[in-house]
């Protein structure tokens, strides 16, 4: 980005794309706990915002996220107020950057008058966690509270005391807020990851999702399950000392507050050379696969506090401290060979198998290739040398491959014919507009592959199009019984595969035909076992027709498309004469989806499946589904999106709210929207309903059409 040939209005776009990139991935990170990016990329991004800003200071507005720090209040717990602002750190790069600011503060440190030999400063490492603040009254814990938004966070206390290394009572009687990083130490995060892919639940991306996640659990019992740990690392304001002891340096606030019964931040050197300063990050770089938990970066801060308060804070970041970034790590392995993994729709997905390699944590032995495109773009190879990257995925990426070393005897991949499962042809449809669950697109071309494995120009998805294929028959089940569709408890991944290899099931409908004495009996159950989960199996009879219609696994119908079907057409049975236009004239139903549904509930098998489920008990109508059903009419004919994060209620509060008053709400923008509702980090969507004129409220003014006084 070259900043001297930038004009204004180019500025001003470059502007508006991050400020929306950085709200949707801020949302996503601190808000949903579910990024789609590495923290990296998204600093890099704050990095580039922050310089536009400065060299173009009119677009320097006052909601930009460069003057918020982390995220809004989730509403789910009570407010707090801090008394000292829990800011974020300016964040730098390289040495160079690191270095300048080293050299800045010794500046106006000497021109204040300070001794350039007493300008020292720590660096520690730069957990990877979630930041709360901890305030003791006469020595015990009366507040644990989230950053938030840096003014204002959530009271999570009964969830701080339920990790290990917070102390509920001090080693004196002091009163004192003191600020640390909650995290998720690595072996507890496989062992999450692990349960929740027993269960067929969706895995945690990273550690540090996981451990804000789990702080937030409604249930302290939960949390307390998720062994989180904590570092303390600043003395945010009290007394560190029962009598006037006053401290006077960063080191001086660590030693006293490991003195007191906290888990204090590791590794801290105390230094008045830059060299030492920069060679003391590189070791802590160097130390990161040897941790326990994750880092993402070391911290530098003037160790003076008296220094500290000379250097102030600037509009959203102290002046004193700096937060070294730390780039995704690479490594490089041996690229054994390449599976491929086959959807539930058919989708043929490849994965890398590489020579085990010890990257950001963990040993890694597989690796995501996405589709052909990355493999021939990328040129990678059976055999090759391959860079590998763990950028907050939960399988790593190979991001390229190291061609000068190659001997020969790689060999380039390509796509078999038939399916490995079934052995049926594969088809290419170069049309595919897929979601990550993998329901592609419909209604056009579809082609076989060539016979040397190669493909028609474009991107698209190689598929198996056997209802019958093996591998997609458990991935179909596996979907089916997930928390999302029908959610029976205790069916996850390893459990299908159990019950197929004993062939005591082969569809749907056969899950509800399972006796507890046949499960017993398998390795791994026993009685009690088997009767929780025939139990789990009769509770999802109740599921409702929503949940059902999403269980099936049609393409393209997610859980909220699903809904809204139901909502109009009343249950499962009358899709059976629906036709294209009617369904499409459901808001969030376009011709593509409803071709989908037509084409499902056109097949002799699915009219079969419908039959025997309903022979089994399962609830296929709406009058017995867990749809919510309008108890007014205030809202009626109108249609909602929400988008961004409101002030109190959560978006599912405010759907509920808005669907008992008879409007509807639907996942994006279209002419046939009534309003937006917009809350704080609002992204792409409130842009398109500006495009579009449609009109945008905030919380307040859906109360307000509600009806209520508060929320």
């Amino acid at each position: 980005m070259d900043l001297n040939d930038m004009t204004l209005d180019t500025a001003r776009n470059r502007a508006e794309k991050l400020r929306d990139s950085l709200r949707y991935h801020s949302d996503k990170y601190y808000n949903q706990d579910s990024p789609e990016i590495s923290d990296y990329e998204y600093d890099v991004m704050f990095e580039e915002l922050k310089q536009l800003e400065a060299a173009f200071p009119s677009l320097d507005v006052p909601d930009s996220p460069t003057h918020k720090v982390g995220g809004a209040p989730q509403g789910r717990f009570a407010k707090v107020r801090h008394e000292i602002r829990l800011g974020s750190l300016t964040d730098v790069f390289d040495k160079e950057a690191l270095r300048a600011f080293i050299e800045r503060t010794k500046k106006a440190l000497t021109d204040e008058g300070f001794d350039e030999k007493d300008i020292l400063y720590s660096v520690e490492p730069k957990i990877d966690g979630l930041s709360v603040a901890l305030t003791y009254v006469n020595g015990r814990l009366t507040l644990g509270a989230t950053r938030g938004d840096g003014e204002v966070g959530e009271n999570v206390t009964e969830n701080v005391k339920t990790i290990a290394p917070i102390p509920h009572k001090l080693t004196s009687p002091v009163n004192l807020t003191v600020r640390g990083e909650v995290y998720m130490p690595h072996d507890s995060f496989e062992k999450l990851n692990a349960e929740r892919e027993s269960l067929g639940e969706k895995l945690w991306a990273n550690p540090r999702n996981a451990a804000a996640g789990s702080l937030r659990r409604l249930d302290p019992a939960e949390t307390a399950e998720r062994g989180l740990s904590i570092f303390v690392f600043n003395y945010q304001a009290g007394e560190l000392y029962s009598d006037a002891h006053a401290p006077k340096t960063h080191e001086e606030t660590i030693q006293r507050m490991g003195e007191l019964g906290f888990s204090v931040i590791p590794l801290c050197t105390v230094t008045g050379s830059a060299d030492e300063v920069a060679e003391t990050v590189d070791e802590i770089g160097k130390s990161r696969e040897d941790l326990p938990y994750d880092i993402d970066g070391a911290v530098i801060k003037v160790n003076s506090l008296e220094m500290r308060r000379v250097l102030g804070e600037g509009t959203s970041t102290p002046k004193w401290a700096v937060a070294y970034k730390f780039p995704p790590e690479e490594k490089q392995t041996k690229l054994i060979g390449i599976e491929l993994q086959i959807g539930r729709t058919g989708v043929l997905t490849p994965a890398a198998i590489l020579e085990p390699v010890k990257l950001a944590g963990t040993t890694v032995s597989r690796a995501t290739l996405h589709n052909i495109d990355i493999i021939r773009e990328r040129d990678i190879r059976i055999g090759d040398t391959v860079t590998v990257r763990k950028a907050g995925d939960i399988i790593p990426e190979i991001i390229s491959s190291a061609a000068s070393v190659r001997d020969g005897t790689e060999k380039k991949f390509t796509f078999p014919e038939s399916c490995p499962s079934c052995g049926e042809k594969l088809i290419f449809d170069d049309n595919d507009d897929s979601p990550a669950d993998d329901s592609p697109a419909d209604g056009s071309p579809e082609e076989t592959i060539s016979e040397n494995g190669t493909f028609f120009e474009g991107s698209g998805a190689v598929r198996c199009i056997n209802p019958l294929c093996p591998a997609q028959r458990e991935r179909r089940l596996v979907h089916f019984a997930s928390k999302g569709a029908m959610n029976i408890d205790g069916m996850g991944p390893s459990c299908i595969k159990l019950l197929l290899e004993s062939e005591l099931i082969a569809d749907p409908a056969d899950i509800y035909t399972l006796r507890a004495e046949d499960i017993e009996v398998l390795p791994r159950m026993g009685k009690k076992s088997a009767s929780n989960l025939t139990a789990a199996i009769e509770n999802s009879k109740r599921a409702g027709a929503a949940r059902l219609l999403y269980a099936l696994g049609i393409r393209h119908i997610g859980e909220s498309a699903a809904e809204s079907v139901i909502s109009r057409f009343g249950g499962i049975m009358p899709l059976f004469d629906a036709s294209i236009d009617d369904l499409s004239e459901i808001d969030d139903i376009g011709e593509i989806t409803a071709r989908s549904i037509v084409e499902f509930f056109s097949l002799e098998d699915t009219a079969s499946l419908i039959r025997r489920l309903r022979e089994q008990g399962v609830v296929t109508e709406n009058e017995k589904t867990d749809v919510p059903q309008s108890v007014g009419s205030k809202l009626n004919g109108m249609t909602f999106v929400l988008t961004g994060t409101l002030p109190n209620l959560t978006r599912d509060e405010a759907a509920a709210k808005i669907k008992a008053a008879g409007g509807k709400v639907t996942g994006s923008v279209s002419k046939k929207t009534s309003y937006v509702v917009a809350g704080d980090n609002a992204g792409s969507k409130l842009t398109k309903a500006e495009q579009l004129g449609i009109s945008i409220i905030n919380e307040e003014g859906l109360i307000s059409m509600l009806g209520e006084t508060d929320v």
